[in-house]
């Protein structure tokens, strides 16, 4: 029998680099288990040059990643999402459309790397919130999602998103 595959949805406000980033590592370390997406409320209409080259650097294709509404998601005919995460505080306080299905929701607050100022600053910014990232969704793709309860389910994603490693 196989697993389930889950969709997720990682939205910030911008969807240009957190939220990229967070599609990226699920669609990377779910290996077909999760099909992720991103979107964001207001979209910046690209990708953050400084995602681009640090998925680039660790040799993770790009090809196709782009800033996008979270409206695409909540529209008939989109992909029935199971999780949704917030990453950045903006989008965590925002008014989010109904979403279909009832997903499980959790907010992982990263801090904005794009927003640091120098270039070694920046990029050092890029690859702690990828490592914080990459460490919440090891921790939640090894949980039993399946033997959780709901409520059980939602106290262990809010617990993951309070790490700060």
């Amino acid at each position: 029998m196989s697993e389930k595959q889950y969709n997720m949805l990682v939205l910030c406000t911008g969807n240009s680099a957190r939220s990229i980033l967070g599609e990226v590592l699920f669609n990377t370390l779910g290996k077909g288990r999760f099909k992720a997406f991103s979107a964001g409320s207001k979209p910046a209409g690209r990708v953050n040059p400084g995602a681009i080259e640090l998925l680039q650097e660790k040799g993770i294709s790009t090809e196709g990643l782009r800033s996008k509404s979270w409206d695409e998601f909540a529209a008939p005919g989109a992909p029935e999402i199971d999780f949704i995460f917030t990453v950045c505080d903006n989008a965590a306080g925002e008014v989010c459309p109904i979403w279909p299905g009832k997903p499980a929701t959790a907010h992982w607050g990263i801090p904005d790397p794009a927003h640091v100022e120098g270039d070694e600053a920046r990029r050092a910014a890029f690859k702690k919130a990828y490592d914080q990232l990459a460490r919440r969704i090891q921790l939640f793709m090894a949980l039993p999602i399946e033997k959780l309860d709901k409520l059980v389910l939602k106290e262990k994603l809010a617990e993951i998103g309070r790490i700060q490693d």
